[in-house]
Protein backbone atom coordinates (compact mmCIF):
# COMPACT_ATOMS: atom_id res chain seq x y z
CA UNK A 1 0.00 0.00 0.00
CA UNK A 2 1.35 3.47 -0.74
CA UNK A 3 -0.11 7.13 0.71
CA UNK A 4 0.28 10.58 -0.39
CA UNK A 5 0.00 13.04 2.07
CA UNK A 6 0.91 16.43 3.25
CA UNK A 7 0.75 20.30 2.01
CA UNK A 8 -1.97 19.86 -0.19
CA UNK A 9 -2.27 16.34 -0.78
CA UNK A 10 -5.04 13.81 -0.22
CA UNK A 11 -4.26 9.96 0.62
CA UNK A 12 -3.83 7.38 -1.56
CA UNK A 13 -4.58 3.90 0.18
CA UNK A 14 -5.08 0.28 -1.72
CA UNK A 15 -2.89 0.34 -5.00
CA UNK A 16 -4.66 -1.69 -7.73
CA UNK A 17 -7.34 -3.07 -4.67
CA UNK A 18 -9.78 -0.29 -3.57
CA UNK A 19 -11.25 3.66 -4.92
CA UNK A 20 -8.74 6.28 -4.31
CA UNK A 21 -9.70 9.90 -5.23
CA UNK A 22 -7.51 13.38 -5.63
CA UNK A 23 -8.81 16.90 -3.64
CA UNK A 24 -11.93 16.99 -5.54
CA UNK A 25 -13.16 13.16 -4.91
CA UNK A 26 -12.76 11.91 -8.65
CA UNK A 27 -9.52 10.78 -10.34
CA UNK A 28 -6.96 11.96 -11.63
CA UNK A 29 -7.98 15.16 -14.30
CA UNK A 30 -8.63 14.29 -17.83
CA UNK A 31 -9.06 16.30 -21.22
CA UNK A 32 -6.75 19.44 -20.88
CA UNK A 33 -6.72 22.77 -18.09
CA UNK A 34 -9.67 25.29 -17.30
CA UNK A 35 -9.51 28.48 -19.12
CA UNK A 36 -8.51 30.31 -15.40
CA UNK A 37 -5.62 27.50 -15.48
CA UNK A 38 -4.55 29.30 -18.84
CA UNK A 39 -4.96 32.76 -17.28
CA UNK A 40 -3.29 31.92 -14.27
CA UNK A 41 0.27 29.96 -15.26
CA UNK A 42 0.93 32.87 -17.69
CA UNK A 43 2.18 34.83 -15.27
CA UNK A 44 4.12 32.05 -13.77
CA UNK A 45 8.28 32.43 -13.44
CA UNK A 46 10.85 29.90 -14.99
CA UNK A 47 10.58 27.33 -11.82
CA UNK A 48 7.04 27.11 -12.32
CA UNK A 49 7.49 24.40 -14.97
CA UNK A 50 9.00 21.89 -12.47
CA UNK A 51 6.54 23.18 -9.83
CA UNK A 52 3.80 22.29 -12.35
CA UNK A 53 5.45 18.92 -12.35
CA UNK A 54 6.11 18.43 -8.58
CA UNK A 55 2.64 19.85 -7.25
CA UNK A 56 0.31 18.94 -9.55
CA UNK A 57 0.62 16.65 -12.31
CA UNK A 58 2.46 13.85 -11.11
CA UNK A 59 0.34 14.03 -7.97
CA UNK A 60 -2.78 13.69 -9.56
CA UNK A 61 -1.44 10.81 -11.98
CA UNK A 62 -0.09 8.72 -8.68
CA UNK A 63 -3.43 9.57 -6.97
CA UNK A 64 -5.60 8.37 -9.87
CA UNK A 65 -7.73 5.62 -9.51
CA UNK A 66 -6.33 2.45 -9.62
CA UNK A 67 -9.40 -0.25 -11.01
CA UNK A 68 -8.28 -0.58 -14.68
CA UNK A 69 -7.56 -3.83 -15.95
CA UNK A 70 -4.73 -4.87 -18.21
CA UNK A 71 -5.28 -5.47 -21.85
CA UNK A 72 -4.74 -9.12 -22.75
CA UNK A 73 -2.29 -7.97 -25.66
CA UNK A 74 0.16 -5.67 -23.41
CA UNK A 75 2.55 -7.54 -20.73
CA UNK A 76 4.94 -5.63 -18.33
CA UNK A 77 8.58 -6.69 -19.24
CA UNK A 78 12.07 -5.94 -18.50
CA UNK A 79 13.34 -4.13 -20.92
CA UNK A 80 14.51 -0.65 -20.74
CA UNK A 81 13.56 2.75 -23.25
CA UNK A 82 16.16 3.25 -25.98
CA UNK A 83 17.65 6.63 -25.68
CA UNK A 84 17.60 7.18 -29.46
CA UNK A 85 13.35 6.76 -28.83
CA UNK A 86 13.13 8.59 -26.02
CA UNK A 87 14.91 11.60 -27.23
CA UNK A 88 12.77 11.58 -30.60
CA UNK A 89 9.73 11.65 -28.07
CA UNK A 90 10.37 14.11 -26.11
CA UNK A 91 8.86 17.15 -27.87
CA UNK A 92 6.29 14.73 -29.16
CA UNK A 93 3.49 16.17 -26.54
CA UNK A 94 3.87 19.53 -27.77
CA UNK A 95 2.45 18.15 -31.30
CA UNK A 96 0.35 14.88 -30.87
CA UNK A 97 -3.10 14.36 -28.69
CA UNK A 98 -3.22 12.39 -25.86
CA UNK A 99 -4.70 9.36 -27.25
CA UNK A 100 -2.05 9.86 -30.37
CA UNK A 101 0.99 9.47 -27.62
CA UNK A 102 -0.87 6.56 -25.63
CA UNK A 103 -0.59 4.66 -28.72
CA UNK A 104 3.13 5.26 -29.28
CA UNK A 105 3.78 4.40 -25.99
CA UNK A 106 1.73 1.15 -25.87
CA UNK A 107 4.20 -0.09 -28.87
CA UNK A 108 7.11 0.68 -26.76
CA UNK A 109 5.44 -1.72 -23.88
CA UNK A 110 4.22 -4.19 -26.08
CA UNK A 111 8.27 -4.96 -27.04
CA UNK A 112 8.39 -5.53 -23.84
CA UNK A 113 9.53 -2.32 -22.40
CA UNK A 114 9.23 -2.21 -18.51
CA UNK A 115 6.31 0.15 -16.63
CA UNK A 116 9.54 1.65 -14.65
CA UNK A 117 11.30 2.35 -17.96
CA UNK A 118 8.39 4.19 -19.69
CA UNK A 119 7.91 6.43 -16.49
CA UNK A 120 11.94 7.15 -15.72
CA UNK A 121 13.54 6.95 -19.14
CA UNK A 122 10.51 8.16 -21.76
CA UNK A 123 8.35 10.59 -19.96
CA UNK A 124 9.93 12.02 -17.19
CA UNK A 125 12.75 12.97 -19.33
CA UNK A 126 10.03 14.27 -21.80
CA UNK A 127 8.42 16.51 -18.84
CA UNK A 128 11.72 18.28 -18.47
CA UNK A 129 12.52 18.35 -22.01
CA UNK A 130 9.26 20.46 -22.79
CA UNK A 131 10.07 22.40 -19.23
CA UNK A 132 13.21 23.26 -21.40
CA UNK A 133 11.56 24.34 -24.37
CA UNK A 134 9.96 27.32 -23.03
CA UNK A 135 13.02 28.19 -21.14
CA UNK A 136 14.63 28.90 -24.28
CA UNK A 137 12.10 30.26 -25.59
CA UNK A 138 10.72 27.79 -28.52
CA UNK A 139 7.46 28.00 -27.58
CA UNK A 140 4.99 29.80 -25.04
CA UNK A 141 3.59 28.19 -21.40
CA UNK A 142 0.95 27.55 -22.42
CA UNK A 143 1.63 25.26 -24.97
CA UNK A 144 4.08 23.41 -22.42
CA UNK A 145 1.31 23.08 -20.26
CA UNK A 146 -0.72 21.59 -22.78
CA UNK A 147 2.02 19.30 -23.22
CA UNK A 148 2.00 17.93 -19.53
CA UNK A 149 -1.21 17.44 -19.47
CA UNK A 150 -1.01 15.12 -22.07
CA UNK A 151 1.92 13.56 -20.84
CA UNK A 152 -0.61 13.02 -17.26
CA UNK A 153 -3.04 11.77 -19.45
CA UNK A 154 -0.79 8.89 -20.94
CA UNK A 155 1.15 8.28 -17.34
CA UNK A 156 -2.38 7.90 -15.80
CA UNK A 157 -3.67 5.47 -18.67
CA UNK A 158 -0.25 3.67 -18.22
CA UNK A 159 -0.96 3.71 -14.28
CA UNK A 160 -4.51 2.06 -14.71
CA UNK A 161 -3.06 -0.80 -16.94
CA UNK A 162 -0.57 -1.91 -15.02
CA UNK A 163 -1.30 -1.89 -11.28
CA UNK A 164 1.54 -2.46 -8.53
CA UNK A 165 1.97 -5.98 -7.66
CA UNK A 166 -0.35 -6.72 -4.30
CA UNK A 167 2.41 -7.04 -1.63
CA UNK A 168 3.44 -10.80 -0.41
CA UNK A 169 1.81 -12.06 2.19
CA UNK A 170 5.05 -11.87 4.72
CA UNK A 171 5.80 -8.18 5.96
CA UNK A 172 6.40 -5.97 3.12
CA UNK A 173 9.69 -3.30 3.87
CA UNK A 174 7.98 0.29 4.63
CA UNK A 175 9.44 2.84 3.06
CA UNK A 176 8.68 6.60 3.20
CA UNK A 177 10.24 9.26 0.54
CA UNK A 178 9.79 13.03 0.97
CA UNK A 179 11.34 16.44 -0.30
CA UNK A 180 13.58 17.77 1.99
CA UNK A 181 11.98 20.26 4.11
CA UNK A 182 11.79 23.73 2.49
CA UNK A 183 11.85 22.31 -0.79
CA UNK A 184 9.03 22.18 -2.99
CA UNK A 185 9.82 20.17 -5.54
CA UNK A 186 8.50 16.81 -5.06
CA UNK A 187 8.57 15.23 -8.52
CA UNK A 188 11.74 13.40 -7.67
CA UNK A 189 10.16 11.86 -4.45
CA UNK A 190 6.85 10.71 -6.26
CA UNK A 191 8.38 8.86 -8.78
CA UNK A 192 11.28 7.10 -6.36
CA UNK A 193 7.83 5.89 -4.36
CA UNK A 194 6.11 4.43 -7.44
CA UNK A 195 8.75 2.75 -8.64
CA UNK A 196 9.66 1.07 -4.97
CA UNK A 197 5.91 0.45 -5.16
CA UNK A 198 5.73 -1.42 -7.98
CA UNK A 199 8.41 -3.76 -6.42
CA UNK A 200 6.60 -4.49 -3.60
CA UNK A 201 7.50 -2.38 -0.73
CA UNK A 202 5.04 -0.82 1.22
CA UNK A 203 5.40 3.24 0.92
CA UNK A 204 4.39 6.50 1.49
CA UNK A 205 5.24 10.16 -0.08
CA UNK A 206 5.10 13.60 1.94
CA UNK A 207 5.21 16.25 -0.08
CA UNK A 208 6.39 20.18 0.94
CA UNK A 209 6.64 18.56 4.78
CA UNK A 210 7.83 20.62 7.48
CA UNK A 211 10.70 19.62 9.77
CA UNK A 212 8.38 18.82 12.52
CA UNK A 213 5.86 16.52 10.38
CA UNK A 214 8.88 14.80 8.51
CA UNK A 215 9.81 13.89 12.17
CA UNK A 216 6.38 12.93 13.83
CA UNK A 217 5.69 11.01 11.05
CA UNK A 218 8.72 8.92 11.22
CA UNK A 219 8.03 8.72 15.33
CA UNK A 220 4.49 7.43 14.78
CA UNK A 221 5.70 4.71 12.21
CA UNK A 222 7.60 1.59 11.45
CA UNK A 223 10.18 2.66 8.60
CA UNK A 224 12.89 0.22 7.03
CA UNK A 225 13.93 3.01 5.42
CA UNK A 226 13.59 7.11 4.48
CA UNK A 227 14.36 8.47 0.80
CA UNK A 228 15.34 12.60 1.12
CA UNK A 229 15.28 14.11 -2.22
CA UNK A 230 17.21 17.31 -3.03
CA UNK A 231 16.56 19.90 -5.28
CA UNK A 232 17.55 22.95 -3.88
CA UNK A 233 20.41 24.26 -1.93
CA UNK A 234 21.36 23.06 1.85
CA UNK A 235 24.41 23.50 3.89
CA UNK A 236 25.40 20.50 4.70
CA UNK A 237 25.31 21.17 8.79
CA UNK A 238 21.51 21.36 8.17
CA UNK A 239 21.26 18.29 6.65
CA UNK A 240 23.26 16.43 9.05
CA UNK A 241 21.39 17.66 11.86
CA UNK A 242 17.70 16.53 10.42
CA UNK A 243 19.45 13.19 9.44
CA UNK A 244 20.67 12.76 13.49
CA UNK A 245 17.21 14.00 14.19
CA UNK A 246 15.43 11.30 12.48
CA UNK A 247 17.79 8.68 13.73
CA UNK A 248 16.52 9.43 17.20
CA UNK A 249 12.90 9.20 17.11
CA UNK A 250 12.55 6.66 14.34
CA UNK A 251 11.27 3.44 15.98
CA UNK A 252 13.60 1.16 13.94
CA UNK A 253 17.39 0.88 15.42
CA UNK A 254 18.12 0.05 11.92
CA UNK A 255 16.45 2.66 10.06
CA UNK A 256 18.25 3.16 6.69
CA UNK A 257 18.35 7.11 5.04
CA UNK A 258 19.29 7.51 1.68
CA UNK A 259 19.65 10.69 0.02
CA UNK A 260 19.20 11.94 -4.02
CA UNK A 261 17.90 14.56 -6.32
CA UNK A 262 19.74 17.11 -8.27
CA UNK A 263 21.55 18.92 -5.50
CA UNK A 264 23.49 15.30 -4.47
CA UNK A 265 23.82 14.57 -8.16
CA UNK A 266 25.75 17.79 -9.25
CA UNK A 267 28.57 16.36 -8.45
CA UNK A 268 28.74 12.84 -9.02
CA UNK A 269 32.69 12.43 -7.38
CA UNK A 270 31.74 14.35 -4.03
CA UNK A 271 28.68 12.02 -3.37
CA UNK A 272 30.28 9.95 -1.45
CA UNK A 273 31.94 12.04 1.17
CA UNK A 274 28.73 13.77 0.94
CA UNK A 275 26.84 11.16 2.44
CA UNK A 276 29.33 10.19 5.02
CA UNK A 277 29.65 14.25 5.95
CA UNK A 278 25.17 14.35 6.66
CA UNK A 279 25.45 10.41 7.90
CA UNK A 280 23.32 8.84 5.39
CA UNK A 281 23.87 4.93 4.15
CA UNK A 282 24.02 5.49 0.46
CA UNK A 283 22.78 7.50 -2.56
CA UNK A 284 21.98 6.93 -5.78
CA UNK A 285 21.56 8.90 -9.48
CA UNK A 286 18.25 7.40 -10.24
CA UNK A 287 14.93 5.56 -9.12
CA UNK A 288 16.23 2.09 -9.94
CA UNK A 289 19.33 2.78 -8.50
CA UNK A 290 17.86 3.90 -5.11
CA UNK A 291 15.73 0.75 -5.49
CA UNK A 292 18.54 -1.82 -6.01
CA UNK A 293 20.43 0.26 -2.98
CA UNK A 294 17.75 0.01 -1.07
CA UNK A 295 17.15 -3.77 -1.27
CA UNK A 296 20.87 -4.77 -0.32
CA UNK A 297 20.54 -2.24 2.41
CA UNK A 298 17.28 -3.74 4.11
CA UNK A 299 17.47 -7.50 2.53
CA UNK A 300 13.40 -9.28 3.38
CA UNK A 301 15.51 -12.24 4.89
CA UNK A 302 16.54 -9.81 7.84
CA UNK A 303 12.45 -8.50 8.05
CA UNK A 304 11.61 -12.28 8.78
CA UNK A 305 14.51 -12.89 11.21
CA UNK A 306 12.76 -9.91 13.21
CA UNK A 307 9.13 -10.22 12.41
CA UNK A 308 8.74 -13.51 11.58
CA UNK A 309 6.43 -14.27 7.98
Amino acid sequence: MATVFGAGAAKRAGRGEGTTRTKDGRGAASGTPAAGKRDSIRACPPTAVDALISEQIIPRLLMAQAHGLMPRDMVAGTQAVDPAEAAKFASLPLELEADELLVLVEGILARGVSVESVFIDLLAPSARRLGQHWEDDDCDFVDVTMGLWRLQEVMREVTLRFPPPRAAPARPRAALFAPLPGDAHSFGALMVEEVFARAGWQTEVMIEPERKELLQHIADHSLDLVGLTISCDCPNAKLASLISAMRSVSRSPDLKILIGGRMVNANPALVASLVAEVGADGSAPDACGALDLAERLVPVQALVARFGA
